[in-house]
């Protein structure tokens, strides 16, 4: 009985987690618990948990990516620049005219996609280890949208005056009598659902956790490993960028520096998630929900007045017992 319980807890130990957070945060403060608080909390989680399921799908083949926010920048700056108001005095282009949203949008997920594919070339076919292939990148990137964000003659200021409907695309709300569901939720739900499918219903999502579990069986086995790194990469540069649209749309602008460190939000959701830092393994939900718990830690400890110092100890050992727990997890099913 004793081991069944220890076995359900290790198995589910980031559902207990969340629980327990929600349950002690509340004790401390009981009006924690409201409709509102939740949909701020989902709300803002909207575009981190896109990110972290860009990352997850790289993490599961055994790698890493340090541009996902630099990327994640790239995205917001170049659809903020591409999306301002006609009367905005300050347009990065003030003699283009206001586009349909879906033309700038394209062409952003087109820019940022060829980035992550970028990405999978270095790694796929260089064979450059993740963590060095993405830190270059990054570094690189970083440097291509600091080039094009302190254009003359405005220079280096936040790209502001978005249109009205692409702050409505984003910050709007589906109003269901007398609820209402923020657009970024349902996009959120949207790719939560398409990653998913991909993840467990097809080829990519089989070879994806195959090249994770071992990479000399998958190759022996007949998959093409540089094909399926070049499209998990390829789709993470695509997430990455979709996230960049909605982040800039949510704050109102875009700067060189939006989206610095999300990458390392991204990948310790994922690992308090139960995305092997070994490879091979991980879950959607159990990335949505890494993501929900950090949500959890960075507002519920705010609501409740907690030192912004105390708040890393909690986040850091939150991290660290999540991989001991996921080493000590796999090590007693082997």
């Amino acid at each position: 009985m004793i081991k069944q319980i220890i076995n359900f807890a290790l198995n589910n130990a980031i559902y207990l987690v969340l629980i327990l957070l929600l349950i002690v945060i509340t004790i401390i403060s009981p009006d924690f618990l409201t409709v509102n608080n939740f949909r701020l909390i989902l709300t803002q989680a909207s575009t981190r948990i896109i990110i972290a399921l860009g990352v997850g799908g790289v993490l599961i083949t055994q790698g890493t990516d340090l541009s996902a926010g630099r990327i994640v920048g790239v995205g917001a700056v170049l659809s903020a620049s591409l999306l301002q108001g006609a009367d905005y005095p300050y347009r990065m282009y003030p003699n283009l005219m206001e586009l349909p949203l879906i033309i700038p949008m394209l062409f952003t997920l087109i820019i940022c996609a060829f980035f992550g594919f970028i990405n999978g070339v270095v790694v796929g076919m260089f064979k450059v280890p993740p963590f060095i292939a993405t830190l270059g990148t990054m570094i690189i990137i970083y440097g291509l949208n600091s080039i094009y964000f302190d254009r003359p003659p405005l220079g280096a200021q936040p790209v502001g005056g978005l249109a009205e409907n692409f702050t409505t695309f984003v910050q709007g709300d589906l109003i269901l009598g007398s609820f209402e569901i923020p657009y970024l939720i349902i996009y959120a739900v949207i790719v939560i659902g398409v990653i998913w499918v991909l993840w467990n219903q097809t080829i990519l999502g089989r070879n994806m956790y195959a090249i994770g579990g071992n990479i000399e069986a998958a190759t022996v086995s007949g998959v093409s490993v540089i094909k399926y790194l070049l499209i998990v990469y390829t789709l993470a540069g695509l997430l990455y960028g979709f996230a960049g649209i909605l982040e800039a749309g949510r704050v109102g602008s875009a700067t060189n520096n939006t989206g610095n460190m999300y990458e390392l939000d991204a990948i310790a959701a994922c690992v308090v998630g139960g995305v092997s830092t070994s490879g091979g393994i991980g879950t959607v939900s159990g990335v949505v929900t890494g993501v929900l718990i950090f949500q959890i830690i960075n507002y519920g400890l705010v609501f409740i007045e907690l030192s912004p110092y105390l708040q890393f100890i909690v986040k850091g050992l939150i991290i660290v017992s999540a991989v001991a727990i996921d080493i000590r997890k796999y090590v007693r099913q082997s």
